[in-house]
């Protein structure tokens, strides 16, 4: 799929996928296109091309659109992140867009101030709230430590109901193209509730591998980070979510997968007994 695919459904329209090439973005595009949905692929690599920073060019990128799927970078709790969505949504009114689906995350006083702004903006709208997702431990920050064989994190003994991209997608995906998801919230989370360790130690028996969990205080996570060269306002995101969304806060399961898709949600056990099968965690 090229970043500007384009197929024709069957009630015309072209959806925008912004974030088109992230986690979610880029299996959400996968499957519209699978149901034969024209879909606009949002990323500065585009053409044309979408970045938040350059609110000039959403004219573009907006120009024939009539639902959008809203994957904010880095994360809806950043500052400026509801100004940003004001606009957008401002923006995307003007241009004609009807239904607009908005990927937020659980336990975020800001991500719910920017979910404020899309239930006020007068378009159709869709909110899937997410917890922590299954994938961060094989396509992002995660895979580094897990592939050294030592993870080491400023998370204790806080269960998190972690999310599989994959169901987050589909809800997305159904949010999209069918009726009955309009003013709907769906906040939603995995089957059952995980330590990070008991996370960790799950790969480690699907992997055959010793893969310790070791806990830190966060001061001495964002040195360690500061160190390897993360620049500081990622250490000050990843200090806000280790150390106030990761508080207990969403330490409990929701039903929003089953009320949107009718089934149950994927369990940890079967997601990284499919990854584990792909060689992403093997030892270099």
């Amino acid at each position: 799929m090229t970043d500007n695919t384009k197929i024709q459904n069957g009630n015309g329209g072209l959806t925008l996928v912004l974030g088109g090439t992230g986690k979610t973005g880029r299996r959400v595009a996968e499957r519209l296109v699978a149901r034969g949905v024209q879909v606009r692929i949002g990323s500065r690599s585009a053409s044309p091309a979408f970045s938040w920073q350059d609110r000039e060019g959403w004219a573009a990128v907006l120009d024939g659109v009539t639902s959008v799927y809203v994957s904010y970078a880095p994360d809806l709790a950043v500052p400026g992140a509801p100004d940003d969505i004001k606009a957008f949504t401002e923006a995307a009114a003007a241009a004609g867009v009807r239904r607009l689906v908005l990927l937020s995350g659980r336990g975020e006083e800001e991500a719910q101030v920017c979910e404020g702004l899309v239930r006020e903006s007068g378009l159709e709208w869709t909110i899937v709230r997410a917890s922590w997702f299954f994938q961060n431990f094989s396509e992002s920050f995660m895979i580094e430590p897990l592939l050294a064989g030592e993870v080491v994190l400023p998370a204790g003994d806080v269960r998190e109901p972690f999310v599989d991209v994959d169901d987050i997608a589909d809800v997305a995906v159904a949010a999209l193209t069918e009726d009955g998801h309009v003013g709907e919230l769906y906040e939603v989370t995995g089957p059952r509730l995980l330590t990070f360790a008991q996370a960790v130690q799950e790969i480690a028996e699907a992997t055959g591998r010793e893969i310790p969990y070791i806990q830190i205080s966060a001061e001495d996570y964002a040195a360690g980070a500061k160190e390897q060269g993360v620049p500081q306002d990622v250490v000050d995101f990843l200090m806000y979510l280790f150390t106030t969304v990761l508080d207990g806060r969403n330490a409990y399961q929701t039903d929003g997968i089953k009320r949107a898709l009718g089934r149950e949600p994927r369990d940890f056990s079967d997601f990284v007994r499919e990854a584990a099968g792909t060689g992403v965690w093997n030892a270099a």
